[in-house]
């Protein structure tokens, strides 16, 4: 029979005598139908899909635990409220990326950034009145949480970084930008209170000491600066840095580094007070950089994570690690729960990883997001984190099994 006719005939049988081998074969070796696709599930209890691109920043207002900010890549910030799928507010008027938010610590405005241009960053005040956007056109907009617009901050040449912050005791907003320059201004009023110079690159990271003497910032060209929020006098400058977070009784800096190393830094003086080198092998190739940095908030421990796909637990008061906690992709963002022992990391792969960090022991695995995780927040009542990825969703996910 021809191969032409095997076509028209739809069929095709075989005998005996076309077999030329025969191999016995266990039935526990052959795989089920449905092992043919294997996903993710999906542990989020709420999903936002309003962006249209990737997202960068999230914030939970301090005083409403429903209320979320997010902002982007598609030049949009966002209001929403977990649970109600229906209620979403669009902060108009961006016009590039939305990289951070902030709410501020007590219920109705808000500041946002990069709006003629994407909006970068994102700080809800502390009164939870205010939240901060910084964007990308250089842009700091203050907004009611609502949504509506109450007033434009002004004065970078380059855009506002990936952080924006609330002073601890007012409503000043602190951003830095793209033209090297830290900017203060007063939220109620719109004027400029200062502007910080100094830094070789752009500034990347920064604070108010948390009783507001003091400001931090970390730049692009690897220096640390601690400046007189006042005079505007840049007070010390220790090298070396990606990122940082500063110890609740403001004596001391945690910065992380490039070439994988952790610092911590006493503010008053500016000296170096522990080093600790990447905890990547010299067998492992060049080291990889620290992405995120934080004091834990009741432990003596400060934490980093890097894209060594390491969480490191640093026991400060014997300057040694307590724990490394490996990842399966690179660690791009971290948030403590509450005051607990129990830290949560954000992952390159889009997974999310819960970890009791007095144990060292991963205690849960969230998966939802198709890209790596950029931003987590948790909200005021400790029932919910919220991340924001790549993949342009935000989800929400339960934490109230980890107080």
């Amino acid at each position: 029979m021809t191969a032409h006719e095997d076509e028209e005939q739809g069929e095709v049988f075989f005998d005996e005598s076309d077999i030329i081998d025969e191999i016995d074969v266990d039935e526990e070796d052959l795989p089920d139908a449905e092992d043919d696709i294997v996903e993710d599930s999906d542990d989020s209890i709420h999903i936002f899909t309003g962006h249209t691109g990737e997202l960068y920043a999230v914030a939970c207002s301090p005083t409403d635990p429903v209320l979320v900010a997010t902002g982007g890549g598609d030049d949009k910030g966002f209001l929403w409220k977990i649970g109600h799928a229906d209620w979403a507010s669009e902060l108009q008027g961006h016009t590039d990326s939305v990289s951070s938010l902030a709410f501020s610590h007590d219920g109705q405005l808000l500041a946002s950034g990069g709006h003629t241009d994407s909006v970068s960053s994102l700080a809800f005040s502390h009164d939870g009145q205010l939240l901060a956007s910084g964007g990308f056109d250089g842009l700091v907009k203050v907004w009611d949480t609502s949504g509506n617009l109450k007033s434009t901050l002004e004065g970078p040449g380059g855009g506002i970084e990936q952080w924006i912050r609330w002073h601890p005791k007012g409503h000043l907003i602190l951003a830095g930008s793209e033209d090297c320059t830290v900017w203060m201004w007063n939220a109620d009023n719109g004027s400029c209170l200062n502007v910080f110079s100094g830094h070789g690159a752009s500034v990347t990271c920064g604070d108010f000491t948390p009783d507001g003497k003091t400001i931090c910032t970390g730049s692009e060209d690897a220096t640390l600066r601690i400046w007189n929020p006042r005079s505007g006098e840049s007070i010390h400058v220790v090298r070396g840095l990606t990122c940082l977070s500063i110890s609740s009784d403001s004596t001391f800096a945690v910065t992380g580094s490039k070439d994988g190393s952790v610092h911590v830094v006493n503010i008053t003086t500016g000296k170096v007070a522990s080093s600790w080198a990447s905890q990547t092998s010299s067998t492992e190739g060049d080291p990889e950089s620290i992405e995120c940095v934080s004091f834990a908030p009741k432990f003596p421990w400060a934490v980093s994570g890097g894209m060594d796909r390491n969480l490191t637990i640093w026991d400060l008061q014997n300057s040694s690690p307590r724990f490394i906690c490996n990842h399966e992709e690179g660690v791009t963002c971290l948030a403590w729960l509450g005051a607990s022992k129990f830290l949560a990391t954000g992952c390159c792969d889009g997974r999310i990883c819960i970890w009791n960090c007095l144990s060292g022991e991963c205690v849960e695995t969230f998966k939802g997001h198709e890209h790596a995780i950029q931003s987590l927040s948790v909200s005021s009542n400790l029932e919910f984190l919220v991340s924001v990825s790549m993949d342009g969703t935000a989800r929400v996910f339960e934490i109230s099994n980890f107080h």
